[in-house]
């Protein structure tokens, strides 16, 4: 069908206070065999940031953390921690570096013969820290997890949520630059997943950590991330502010991620399209300054005819209105490039999905 197209608001620009950059990388690329698993990769992380990556099975994730915590070398490309360069060191020049680099795992990777705080201590015990040094440490991260009443329990007599924050308080247990998530939730059951995000949000305000999120569910990045980078086949394919890239999806591997979160069409109508009929049918996607206004209300006056609100609604994301509304437009009473053009004047982003010939 035929698009016509308006650029959304544009996002604001990254708060000055995160201008301290701890992670950069820059044309990273890593092959096995003949393909490119992580494809000329740039990508930098500020202070206190949380920054979401997010891609579907195989789209290069995972070899990308790997990279970056030194468990993969890439062919090419560097990788910046804290301004020091890692690409090029000695397995035992990166272990102090590694430090720097606190890592959550989605299947936990807690050592089940050792205690809650055993385990939490664990960093500090590879670093030579006193016994003493290393359960007061895991003392206060415990209450920072919430699980100061679990210290001398073992790990088989905690929940999967219960095991997840123990493993990010051993992330944390060094006082690392930045902390890696891969994919810390996929495990969890929605309610849990909701829990550990509130708490890594919690954390990154408190402490101002800078975390980095592997996943492919666009819910986790909604909930926590401050901006996001879609990775496909390798590649940076979009990357913004996270309610600027819910407002406006520019790729196609990025609306699929969406999908499952953003209001479609109801299914009753998209089986009846066609490219005739008597009522037209928009998805209008509106942000910021378009979102606040009363759209519809303004439309009703302004042009001349009939039209309904099919479905859709408005959200807030960082604190922004993101909205996808789908209107059914009668063609008989109202031009359909008059309303576009309406549409278009206040920022909107329109579609013409198709015809319908009823709206029952």
């Amino acid at each position: 069908m035929t698009q016509h197209l308006a650029p959304i608001e544009g996002a604001s620009p990254v708060d000055t206070a995160l201008s301290e950059t701890v992670v950069r990388i820059v044309d990273l690329r890593r092959r096995f065999g003949q393909t490119p698993a992580v494809d000329g990769v740039s990508l930098t992380v500020r202070k206190g940031e949380v920054l979401g990556i997010i891609g579907r099975s195989g789209a290069g994730k995972s070899t990308l953390i790997r990279c970056l915590n030194g468990l993969e070398r890439p062919d090419s490309g560097q990788i910046f921690v804290e301004g020091r360069e890692i690409t090029g060191l000695s397995e035992r020049d990166l272990q102090p570096l590694r430090r720097r680099i606190g890592m959550i795992f989605q299947h936990f990777n807690l050592l089940s013969a050792k205690t809650v705080e055993e385990n939490v201590a664990l960093p500090l015990k590879i670093e030579g820290q006193s016994r003493d040094e290393r359960l007061r440490r895991a003392a206060e991260l415990l209450e920072l997890v919430g699980l100061a009443d679990k210290a001398k329990a073992y790990p088989a007599a905690l929940s999967g949520g219960q095991k997840q924050r123990v493993g990010i308080a051993r992330a944390l247990a060094a006082r690392p630059a930045v902390l890696l998530s891969d994919e810390a939730t996929s495990a969890l059951d929605p309610e849990t997943t909701r829990s550990i995000l509130a708490l890594l949000k919690d954390i990154n305000q408190k402490l101002g950590l800078t975390i980095l999120l592997i996943t492919h569910e666009m819910e986790v990045v909604r909930s926590i991330a401050d901006r996001v980078a879609v990775i496909d086949a390798g590649r940076i394919v979009e990357e913004g502010p996270v309610w600027s890239i819910f407002a406006d999806p520019r790729t196609e591997v990025t609306r699929s991620l969406l999908a499952g979160i953003r209001p479609q069409l109801p299914q009753a109508i998209a089986t009846r399209l066609t490219g005739v009929g008597r009522e037209a049918i928009l998805r209008v996607d509106i942000a910021g300054e378009a979102a606040r206004r009363p759209l519809l209300q303004e439309l009703a006056t302004s042009v001349p005819g009939r039209f309904r609100l099919v479905h859709g609604g408005i959200d807030t994301i960082q604190g922004e209105p993101v909205g996808t509304l789908f209107l059914g437009i009668d063609t008989a009473s109202r031009g359909i490039a008059e309303t576009i053009e309406f549409l278009n004047a206040r920022k909107a982003r329109v579609e013409v999905l198709g015809y319908v010939t009823d709206n029952a």
